[in-house]
């Protein structure tokens, strides 16, 4: 996983998580990276410093964990702050509680919302201009701070 610092052309700055460099820049290139405060999708990556602490910080704070014999730092996919786990709390919720439709969602939420098909909660991928044309007819949809399971391998 790589974070990067985004600035988006209204001058809104906000991180954002990608699997990789590669994965960040393909998504740039088909304009799903968008302004998490404006939904601007001409986003460029900020200058950014790496965050490196110096080696007394880092034996000090993996000291108590040797200790407790963890033996090594926790796994990157575990939740390390407090935010992190209201995130994981949320993706939990989210999926025990609603259906991933995948890129079938923008279908099903207009299916539903005509009475096509029966109303349910459902999760899924959808563009910008997509889901931006589905609120414009008057169906709620949000964004998920989130990707799917099966794009995260």
């Amino acid at each position: 996983m790589i974070r990067y610092t985004l600035k988006c052309d209204k001058e809104h700055s906000f991180d954002s998580w990608f699997a990789s460099a590669a994965a960040y820049e393909a998504l740039q290139a088909r304009g799903m990276v968008s302004c998490t405060i404006c939904g601007s999708t001409t986003v460029d990556k900020a200058l950014m410093a790496p965050a490196v602490r110096p080696a007394r910080k880092a034996a000090a704070a993996a000291a108590p964990e040797a200790r407790a014999g963890a033996g090594a730092e926790a796994p990157l996919s575990a939740p390390q702050t407090g935010i992190e786990e209201a995130f994981a709390a949320m993706r939990q919720a989210v999926e025990a509680n609603s259906d991933y439709v995948g890129v079938n969602f923008v279908a099903e939420a207009r299916a539903m919302h005509e009475g096509a098909m029966p109303e349910r909660a459902i999760h899924g991928e959808a563009r910008l201009d997509e889901a931006k044309a589905l609120l414009d007819d008057g169906i709620p949809v949000m964004p998920l701070p989130f990707l799917p399971k099966r794009s995260r391998n």
